[in-house]
């Protein structure tokens, strides 16, 4: 802004060095960057004759150097160099200016160069935000001898330097070489106007020329001070012709691009022109060619694909845009794969449902043992296709542990129901993009997951399976979840979007099937949009019934065996199961199986002759030692061992409490890289037993004078959840009674401070799995005996159930007598 508009806000000071320049003069100024149009009228007063002080305030500046006789514009924005500058107009009107060596305004002195300019203030411009708009000029080169202040701004004392010029035919010869170099930049170079050359021509001094063409060519902040810092002319001329031939020869290979681009752009209107020409020919003799040929294809294809009306005009606009693009065009493969999945999705197929209630069922059953619940809701479907024919298909969620067959329950249901299936995983899913597809001003851009799913399954009502949904993350590219909110909502995917085809297209008949092995990490919205269906562990005897009608014909298969050269036998298939794994579903199990067939293959191939009978006290020699032991039932009543039932995304598990009392000042413990959830129940455990210490035949001081550590074993694995706090509660009074807890009793449940046991979940994986374990007895609040229903009857029959409502009923049933010379038993443990 020099000078400002008449409608300007801002106030114009200006130095008295001579008579104001014309409008013109100064845009002059402003672009050649010297004092060059003054030289009709009164010369001001020379720059080298005008006096520097000793002391100059200091002005740094990041990626700027001025050179003596050089005007240049600044923008003053810092508060402190407002005041610097403000001081100086009150002044002198100079100003020492240095660089900083890190490419940042610093008023740090150490990171500034110790050679700058003292210039003055030629011009100055107030903004109305307070910022200021300099035009200054550079008088000399400097040095800066020693900084003496550094606050409000840096003021330091300086020499002035004075230029070495040894006035010889090299010198001249030097100086003219740059100029001439100079002309072929201005020549080449688009930000260099041709003016700027005459007023380097009228440039007589060497000295002053190698500064005048320092400041107008391109150079970084270092070489700039480099030229700046050499006081030798002939040498600063020296090391300037280097960086003027740098800058010729970059500006030279610049142009020689642009020429080969601007080649090929005419060469590729020339070809655009004969092909059009070759159209015309090609349609007056009535030939067609390739190109014509397939646009003829898509526009078939685009007809009989069936496709909606908002996608037909869609497609029907790319493709006349597709057969008025050149085929080297950047577009035209853009275009053509986009019609390509257009032609090629399936609008209007579909597969005809089997509606055969009872082969639907006998199917389910085939391929799978149990799951009554899931197999019930699909039959129920099918009954209920039978009497209205549009119904939205089912979305469903199949939640559970691994291997207890989610996943190959969708290809059954798919097979029961005469449809195709696809499966995508969704595990580790991080962008939006993958469900929605990416738009098409993408490089490489595709359709979301679901699309490319509906056309590698061929058909609009697929069974469509989204494999662990609760494994899905969020980042910078979006959320996944958000965008299946609309896929697997019924009364909005009938017109789903991709951003690629950015058409609308109907999802209302593919039935959506999701598996996740847990819930709470599933958006909430998400999870309404679904029906949920659990699928708990198996027991024992449902194993051994999938080992032998699935598992071991398969493995048989596999292992091209037949059920006459191997039998496994009841006996050992349960020994498989008890000791050799522990888990919710099968796929250890029949991993196992598959081991015992490669033993039996390769007695076959050694030449052995069978058949070959597995039994129980076999598994050790084909399987090695036993990896899991029945460790509940084995140990003996221990004092301030209790055990504890957990449920996680693997099933449900048996696990221990472990408490210990030592002399201390009443510190408390927590190890077993336990959950903030399952501390807390640790604390209100102890709690309780505070304050229910004489009932409990507790001494009021124990808990001053003792320290408690409470310990949860597999320390590696990450514990959560306030179902153990019961199991804490019992550990812990006894351990400080001496009175040992029944070892087959397992018990869960949250505690709250005043000794009540509020419910709990996953209650049939944990009776399950202590089922598992050798458990005789469990204990469960009484809130959760509707939960009891979905346990097996065998199961029940099997195991005592005892429900409760407070924990001292608890300690009642799993603290026996205390033992009398029990270490643990010290004195002022017991009242």
């Amino acid at each position: 802004m020099f000078p400002p508009s008449s409608g300007s806000s801002g106030e114009w000071w200006e130095m008295g060095f001579g008579d104001e320049p014309e409008a013109d003069d100064e845009a002059t100024i402003i672009k050649l960057g010297v004092d060059a149009t003054r030289q009709d009228k009164e010369s001001p007063t020379p720059v080298e004759k005008i006096e520097i002080a000793e002391e100059l305030p200091i002005m740094p500046l990041a990626d700027t150097v001025i050179y003596p006789h050089i005007v240049a514009p600044l923008l003053v924005t810092e508060e402190s160099l407002i005041k610097l500058i403000d001081d100086a107009l009150a002044g002198d009107r100079i100003v020492g200016i240095v660089t900083t060596k890190d490419e940042v305004e610093s008023f740090d002195p150490e990171n500034l160069y110790d050679i700058g300019s003292a210039v003055a203030v030629a011009r100055m411009f107030k903004l109305p935000d307070g910022k200021m708009q300099l035009l200054v000029q550079g008088i000399a080169r400097m040095r800066v001898e020693e900084f003496t202040q550094t606050e409000p701004y840096l003021k330091a004392k300086v020499e002035r330097l004075g230029d070495r010029i040894d006035d010889t035919v090299e010198l001249e010869g030097l100086a003219r070489n740059a100029l001439n170099l100079f002309r072929k930049i201005v020549n080449l170079a688009p930000y260099l106007p041709d003016e700027i050359f005459a007023a380097a021509i009228n440039v007589n001094d060497p000295n002053d020329l190698s500064d005048f063409l320092a400041a107008n060519i391109n150079l970084d902040t270092a070489q700039k001070q480099e030229l700046l810092e050499e006081l030798d002319v002939k040498e600063r001329l020296r090391d300037l012709t280097v960086f003027l031939n740098h800058e010729v020869e970059v500006l030279e290979i610049g142009s020689k691009i642009q020429d080969q681009v601007q080649s090929e752009l005419s060469k590729g209107q020339r070809e655009f022109f004969l092909r059009e020409q070759l159209k015309a020919i090609q349609k007056e003799l009535g030939e067609v060619d390739d190109r014509t040929t397939e646009i003829n294809e898509l526009s078939e294809a685009i007809d009989e694909s069936g496709m909606s009306e908002e996608a037909r005009k869609e497609s029907e606009r790319e493709l006349d845009r597709l057969a008025k693009m050149p085929a080297a065009a950047a577009e035209y493969t853009v275009a053509r794969t986009y019609l390509d999945w257009m032609v090629s999705l399936p609008w209007n197929v579909s597969t005809e449902d089997s509606l055969d209630v009872k082969r639907a069922a006998t199917i389910l059953d085939e391929d799978h043992y149990g799951l009554e619940k899931v197999k019930d809701r699909i039959v129920e479907y099918l009954a209920v296709r039978n009497i209205k024919e549009d119904t939205k298909g089912p979305i469903l969620c199949f939640v559970g542990p691994p291997g207890v067959g989610k996943t190959s329950l969708g290809k059954s249901i798919a097979r029961a129901l005469g449809r195709k299936f696809h499966r995508i995983s969704l595990g580790g899913v991080r962008d939006e993009a993958e469900i929605r597809g990416h738009r098409r001003t993408y490089v490489g851009a595709l359709p979301g997951r679901v699309i490319q799913g509906l056309r590698k399954a061929g058909t609009n009502n697929p069974v469509f399976m989204l494999d662990e949904v609760d494994k899905m993350g969020v980042d910078f590219r979006g959320d996944p979840a958000a965008a299946l909110l609309e896929v697997l909502d019924p009364e909005q995917n009938n017109t789903f979007s991709d951003h690629y085809l950015d058409v609308q297209f109907d999802l209302s008949k593919v039935m959506f099937i999701t598996t996740a092995n847990v819930l709470f990490t599933v958006p909430p919205a998400l999870l309404d949009r679904m029906e949920v269906l659990e699928l708990s562990g198996y027991t024992e005897p449902e194993k051994v019934k999938i080992a032998q009608q699935f598992l071991t014909p398969r493995q048989l298969e596999e292992h091209g065996l037949e059920e006459a050269n191997l039998k496994i036998d009841e006996s050992a298939l349960r020994g498989i199961i008890l000791n050799y794994t522990r888990e919710a579903g099968v796929r250890n199990l029949e991993r196992e199986i598959a081991a015992i067939c490669r033993k039996t293959a390769r007695k076959v191939a050694e030449g052995e002759k069978g058949p070959f009978e597995v039994t129980g006290d076999d598994l050790h020699d084909l399987l090695g030692p036993i990896e899991f032991r029945q460790e509940v039932i084995e140990q003996e009543d221990e004092v301030g061992v209790s055990t504890g039932l957990a449920w996680t995304e693997f099933g449900g598990d048996v696990l221990f409490v472990e408490v210990e009392s030592f002399p201390g000042k009443g510190k408390l413990s927590l190890t077993g890289k336990l959950g903030d959830v399952m501390q807390e129940s640790a604390k209100a455990a102890v709690t309780y037993a505070r304050a229910n210490a004489q009932r409990l035949g507790i001494d009021d001081e124990f808990f001053e004078k003792n320290d408690l550590h409470i310990h949860v074993p597999a320390g590696a694995i990450p514990k959560d959840g306030p179902s153990a706090g019961v199991t804490m509660a019992a550990a812990l009074v006894s351990e400080i009674t001496g009175r040992p807890v029944v070892k087959d009793t397992a018990m869960t449940g949250e505690i709250t401070l005043r000794g009540k046991v509020l419910p709990v979940g996953g209650i049939k994986q944990k009776v399950l799995a202590a089922h598992r374990a050798g458990v005789k007895r469990v204990i469960l609040p009484e809130e959760n005996e509707k939960d009891l229903e979905e346990v097996p009857e065998f199961v029940k029959g099997e195991m005592e159930f005892l429900l409760v409502k407070d924990v001292n009923e608890i300690i009642e049933q799993v603290l026996g007598d205390r033992l009398e010379g029990d270490s643990r038993s010290r004195e002022g443990g017991l009242a």
